[in-house]
């Protein structure tokens, strides 16, 4: 394919003005503001050459997860010719001491592979700490959660027919090459619950169309699609390895479901709609004009950010915790212990309740300044642990105030940090 607005190569112009974004940067070589104005949500954006991906997955990584995890379904689909295989083709028990029926069978994934079967390694964001570290800062960059799928396929085989997602995903070929057949979608912008199996017809119908976009990926390219966006991909001379970032997307219709249940809880305190309908009610005309002016008196009054912010806590995980190094931490505080805000944890302050990923805590009014300093990332220079300036946010105890730091590390919202 010829060199578009669509494709970035090594050659073309580094990100330009804005402030960057280390993970998205990575994957677009653009910066966040460039991203946003110009392709999120909009259209695909395929970047040559993006770099190296050694470091978050590779063929050692696939052969380590399946043979000597103990992995179980559903961290592990296989798919043929466009259909999944039933799990207990490729699961079995381990053994004394291991007997739970649905681990990983290597020698069963081994003969599917070889028969030219695709392994989808699911939810890596769970089971591989580079992809999880990675995953984690990505999802804190877009301002929406991120999982991670790897695809691992035989030559010249195919795991799924066309089809489209329901959210974003960015491509990144670890190893191999694989053709990609993009096509424009049939359903832009499908919510959560409009799959493709909906209009299976629409999409294979469109899928005999001229491709939007006909590439072969090599290893460090990235290809970003919006939701919708028709594709199939074929591997070619070589096994072809993927990671597949999936990017679930907030939506307006999700606001507008969020906002629905805010006016509705405020109706419940109104008498007159809590009273029963006439004996006989159809519901046609029976207070339906006087419903309809309560609700939408109510959607004005309404305020939606609670609901949304504990959707978005529940949505993924804070960054692991180790019950062993922090009961070291807490054991052994010290005023000149360090400790940092755990990350991921989706926090924030509501009157004197904070609100995280791990549960919530009440204030007190002495320690508020402190809790704000903390979310804010506004540390002094005093606050700081050495001159490190790539850890701005790591403190030291004594200026938090010790029995604070104690609640918090019990809590999991603080964890040990060191130099």
């Amino acid at each position: 394919m010829s060199s578009s607005p669509l494709e970035l190569r090594d050659a073309d112009a580094q990100p330009g003005d804005g402030v960057p974004h280390e993970r998205l940067t990575r994957l677009t070589r653009l910066t966040r503001q460039e991203f946003a104005r110009d392709i999120w949500a909009r259209t695909p954006l395929l970047t040559r050459g993006a770099g190296d991906f050694a470091d978050l997955f590779s063929a050692d990584a696939v052969d380590e997860l399946i043979s000597r995890r103990g992995l179980r379904t559903p961290f592990l689909r296989v798919a043929k010719d466009g259909a999944t295989l039933p799990e207990t083709s490729f699961t079995a028990p381990a053994g004394v001491g291991a007997t739970i029926a649905d681990q990983l069978d290597d020698t069963a994934l081994w003969r599917s592979f070889a028969d030219g079967a695709t392994l989808v390694l699911q939810a890596l964001h769970r089971t591989w700490e580079p992809v999880a570290d990675f995953v984690t800062g990505l999802g804190t960059e877009l301002g929406h959660p991120v999982q991670a799928n790897a695809y691992v396929t035989p030559p010249q085989n195919r795991g799924f027919d066309d089809h489209y997602d329901v959210h974003d995903v960015f491509v990144l070929q670890i190893a191999g090459t694989k053709r990609w057949m993009i096509h424009e979608p049939v359903h832009p912008d499908p919510l959560r619950d409009q799959p493709w199996t909906d209009r299976r017809d629409a999409v294979a119908a469109a899928a005999k169309s001229d491709p939007h976009l006909d590439t072969v990926l090599t290893p460090g390219d990235v290809l970003y699609l919006p939701r919708g966006w028709l594709h199939a991909a074929e591997a070619q001379g070589a096994v072809s390895i993927h990671l597949t970032l999936g990017v679930h997307t907030w939506t307006h219709h999700a606001l507008a479901e969020q906002l629905a249940q805010s006016a509705l809880a405020l109706l419940r305190e109104d008498p007159q709609m809590r009273a029963s309908l006439p004996l006989g009610a159809d519901g046609q005309d029976d207070g339906l004009a006087m419903v309809r002016e309560r609700l939408a008196e109510a959607l004005t009054r309404a305020d939606p950010t609670p609901l949304f912010h504990r959707a978005r806590r529940g949505q993924s995980r804070p960054a692991p915790l180790g019950p062993l190094a922090q009961l070291t931490a807490v054991d052994g505080l010290t005023p000149d212990s360090p400790v940092r805000l755990r990350d991921a944890l989706e926090a924030r302050l509501t009157g004197r309740r904070l609100h995280t990923r791990v549960g919530w805590l009440d204030i007190t009014e002495q320690d508020l300044p402190t809790i704000r300093r903390l979310l804010d990332g506004q540390d002094d220079e005093d606050s700081r642990y050495g001159d490190d300036p790539r850890a701005p946010h790591v403190h030291v105890a004594h200026d938090l105030g010790l029995e604070l730091v104690e609640r918090l590390l019990r809590a999991g919202v603080l964890v040990p940090a060191g130099p």
